[in-house]
């Protein structure tokens, strides 16, 4: 350690109470963390890359300070779907100082990095009053039957309206139209669920048979439209 000569020269002055860090909630307990293997907790994170063409949301299970579990979900740009398969691969097993300091691949994904790490060292995660914490295989949970991302994708212009395309529930397969020509309702198809059941054998039309379905009053349409071709 090199001191300058006007510090040298100085008194030294005794140095009152050391409290330490103010103690951050982390799965039902108070910690006080001191270095990065005090850490715990689950979250989730939203990334952009510079251009703003592409999003990511994370979600990342630490225990002690490493990545155990993580789920990477992208939109709006295929080079990201690319970059999430190797980031799943590089972020479990990482300390979150390492991850936060490891090129993710995109921008995105390292963004959404950036924001989890404030999150997770704040105590600001979803598990911080869960004893415990969440188990691994928590963020296989968030994406629910078929383990198919919530995506939402809607397409509107002032000439012809808008259009359902992805719902929650999932790819949406007719719009329903009132007498004056208003959206009351649609029909979609679960891919996720279509998918297990063309896996254990169910035939392809019968699959998407049962795993088709409607919402609203999709009954009382005047009109049913496709709306990626009408």
């Amino acid at each position: 350690m090199i001191y300058t000569h006007e510090v040298e020269s100085m008194t030294c002055v005794a140095k009152g109470p050391n409290h330490g860090p103010a103690p951050i909630p982390q799965e039902g307990k108070w910690v006080q963390s001191r270095e990065v293997r005090d850490i715990s907790g689950f979250t989730h994170g939203i990334g952009w890359c510079a251009p703003q063409q592409g999003a990511c949301k994370l979600s990342l299970n630490v225990k002690d300070g490493v990545i155990v579990e993580a789920l990477v979900e992208t939109i709006g740009c295929s080079g990201m779907t690319h970059s999430a398969a190797m980031a799943a691969e590089i972020l479990p097993g990482k300390t979150i100082l390492e991850a936060l300091n490891t090129d993710l691949v995109c921008d995105a994904i390292n963004t959404a990095m950036r924001e989890l790490f404030l999150q997770i060292a704040y105590g600001r995660t979803q598990s911080a009053f869960s004893e415990g914490g969440l188990p691994v295989g928590a963020g296989l949970e968030d994406l629910g039957k078929g383990l198919c991302s919530q995506v939402g994708t809607m397409y509107g212009t002032l000439a012809k309206g808008p259009r359902y395309l992805e719902m929650a529930e999932g790819y949406v397969l007719k719009t329903a139209l009132d007498a004056d020509d208003q959206i009351i309702g649609y029909q979609f198809v679960h891919i996720g669920k279509m998918m297990e059941s063309i896996k254990k054998g169910v035939s392809a039309d019968e699959a998407l048979k049962k795993a088709t379905s409607q919402y609203g009053r999709f009954d009382e349409a005047v009109r049913v439209i496709d709306p990626r071709h009408e």
